[in-house]
């Protein structure tokens, strides 16, 4: 086999004419060497492990396309899963693939995405540019014939900072920029690819594991290390990110390497026993970052790597990508002359593909708020120009909605076309009911559950329920903007999308606290919540309401139904009152409640909404429910900091938070149950 030419982690301008920029898709790099007409395809790992038995749908998609071709072909590219819509998901939800063999059956859907080309017949490429190459695989796969599984890469030249946009706004790993000119270098890490992650993500060794508390089985916490030069050094533990399968099948991996020697030359301190191994297993883990004594900040475990040596495992230095580039981006400088772009481009999606058209960039927003100044600047109605072709009619923009602060109607419309890119993912799919505020924050506002007459481009669909109602339905630039002419200041959606309206993507806990109590005794019942769901290896993300309280969101596995996600946060909710009852409770009746914190788990039933993140809310003081790190739970914050105005510059600082529930293996409750 062929081995492929690696990127190097540094940094890169987004705006650069020798430069063409792909997205950096979480999977498992793999060269395919496709025989004559279909025969003997055989894919190959980075270090050379055939996995060609452990992905037969992927083997068989290039024998299908290559069924007719006289001459052999060497492709490069990335073995990725898909999500349940058909777009690439992180490399955790490969794991239980990797390590299968002889699987005709496989557990859920992939897809190999293609970005180069070493071989046709007796040519080889590899001393080509790379935009010869570009055009060659564009060429070979000019007529697409299986469907979503064989695609090609996503490919822009000259200017990335659209893509890079979508990239915060949608949680992708980060991007790769290629040199236009570049050769194929095999086996070689060159400058002339450079990886610009913008989620901190990285390989560990795992140098031990120490035992497990409470109900948690097999064990607690993994060890985890980097090495500099010959030394091992401790990084951290990591106890988030697994469930009761994951535990098992890595204490089998564990077992056999136990030793009672310390791979580590200082050892380190650990709240319970340690168990040591030999350094030979590797772990993908994201963290938050790296605390000033060189340990990791919130580290979640994302799966074993078979495809990397434990031995070249050292730490990545680099710093947190968007911070320096998109200060760079708001200077909005002028593009140099760009490469021709027909030879980098890719061809239009396949068919049954999710296409990226309407996703809102920031160019979109900034022209957005652009009309909408120049309109409140004559104090006229008018009409939007929206990205995508189509118009919004708006009115009254100048009415005051926020009397105690000035805010008006049109500050609302500023705020969601800003926040458009993260708030619509969020909204994508999901049925809509809108609280209307039609004369301000201060008067009696009344909902709306069914559609009514609205402008062509709106999304009305019927919701399987009793009565088969239409409602609103999240996801497009147009529909949220049209809730905002409405006077919906808040966005309310179901847990569960219109495609499965029976089976919610996640659960929520809603800190509802007394007039009185302060938000520190919220954060205090959030961190008690968080610390349950770790015991389980539970993935939440906490964000504030935007009114008083904060909630806990849980993403769910695939098909879980209502009644298990209720009973679920039910479970979550009690513990936590049982736990600390003079500070939480779960009783209804605001008089039992006194001054405690109410934890409230009935939001999870089918046609109850919250407010999703990224939301305005009608609070006195424009709050926006905002997504928060646990570190920032921990430090503490001011529910006040987080409004209508300061949250689009949050987003720009510190991207899409949120993205990080899209992409987190969902909680498995059949899984957690059997292990309890």
């Amino acid at each position: 086999m062929l081995a492929p030419m690696l990127a190097t982690l540094a940094e890169a301008p987004l705006l650069d004419a020798s430069l063409v920029y792909e997205p950096k898709y979480d999977g498992i790099r793999v060269i395919a060497d496709v025989g004559a007409g279909g025969r003997d395809v055989r894919l190959w790992s980075r270090l050379g492990n055939d996995k060609t038995s452990q992905f037969p749908e992927i083997a068989a998609a290039l024998a299908t396309w290559a069924r007719r071709r006289r001459e052999p072909v060497v492709l490069d590219g990335e073995l990725v899963a898909l999500a349940a819509d058909g777009e690439p998901a992180g490399f955790q939800q490969l794991q239980g693939r990797i390590h299968v063999k002889d699987d005709h059956s496989p557990d859920g859907s992939t897809a190999f995405i293609l970005f180069d080309v070493l071989r046709v017949g007796d040519r080889d490429l590899r001393d080509q540019p790379l935009t010869a190459r570009r055009v060659e695989l564009e060429r070979l796969f000019a007529r697409p014939v299986t469907g979503a599984v064989l695609r090609l890469s996503e490919q822009v030249a000259g200017d990335g900072r659209a893509l890079y946009e979508r990239a915060l706004a949608h949680g992708w790993e980060g991007l790769i920029a290629k040199h236009a000119l570049s050769k194929y270098r095999s086996g070689k890490r060159s400058s002339d690819w450079r990886k610009l992650k913008i989620l901190h993500e990285q390989e560990f060794v795992i140098a031990g594991w120490t035992e497990p508390r409470q109900t948690r089985a097999f064990f607690g916490a993994l060890v985890l290390g980097v090495y500099d030069g010959d030394r091992l050094v401790y990084a951290g533990h990591t106890g988030t990110g697994f469930d009761e399968q994951e535990l098992a099948k890595v204490m089998a991996r564990l077992k056999p390497l136990e030793t009672t020697d310390c791979p580590f030359d200082v050892k380190p301190v650990s709240n319970e026993r340690p168990h040591w191994v030999r350094p030979e297993l590797v772990a993908q883990i994201k963290f938050a970052e790296w605390t000033a004594d060189h340990h990791l900040r919130h580290p979640v475990y994302l799966g074993l790597r078979d495809d990397k040596v434990a031995r070249e495992v050292v730490r990545e230095r680099t710093t947190r990508h968007h911070e320096s580039v998109t200060k760079r981006m708001r200077h909005r400088a002028t593009p140099a002359k760009a490469a021709p772009p027909a030879a980098h481009q890719s061809p239009a999606p396949e068919a049954g593909v999710a296409s990226h058209a309407g996703r809102v960039t920031q160019a979109d927003s900034a022209s957005l708020v652009a009309q909408l100044e120049a309109l409140e600047d004559v104090r006229k109605d008018g009409v939007l120009e929206l990205p995508d072709g189509q118009t919004l009619a708006v009115t009254n923009l100048h009415k005051v909605f926020w009397p105690t602060l000035g805010l008006t109607k049109g500050d609302l419309f500023r705020y969601y076309a800003q926040a458009a890119p993260a708030i619509l993912p969020v909204l994508a799919d999901r049925p809509l009911v809108m609280k209307r505020f039609p004369n301000g924050v201060d008067a009696k506002p009344f909902y709306q559950h069914r559609a009514l007459d609205a402008p062509p481009g709106v999304r009305i669909e019927p919701v399987a329920t009793s009565d088969e109602r239409p409602q609103l339905v999240g996801g497009d630039l147009q529909t949220l903007l049209y809730t905002s002419q409405l006077a919906a200041i808040s966005q309310d959606p179901w847990f569960s999308r219109v495609q499965s309206p029976g089976t919610p993507d996640h659960i929520a806990l809603d800190l509802d606290p007394p007039d009185d109590a302060p938000f520190s005794q919220v954060l205090d019942v959030a961190r008690w919540i968080h610390d349950e769901l770790q015991t389980l290896g539970v993935f939440a993300l906490p964000k504030t309401s935007g009114a008083s309280g904060l909630h806990v969101f849980v993403p769910l596995a695939p098909e879980t139904p209502y009644e298990a996600a209720l009973l679920f946060a039910q479970l979550i909710a009690t513990l936590v009152a049982e736990k600390h009852p003079t500070v939480a409770t779960v009783e209804r009746s605001v008089r039992a409640r006194g001054r405690r914190i109410y934890v409230d788990y009935l939001q999870n039933i089918q046609g109850k909404t919250l407010a999703s993140a990224y939301s305005a809310r009608a609070s006195a003081y424009a709050g926006v429910s905002t997504p928060l790190t646990w570190a920032e739970v921990d430090a503490g914050v001011r529910r006040e900091d987080f409004t209508i105005s300061t949250v689009p510059g949050r987003l720009r600082a510190m991207g899409d938070l949120w993205a990080s529930l899209f992409t987190a293996r969902g909680a498995d409750l059949r899984a957690i149950v059997d292990g309890r």
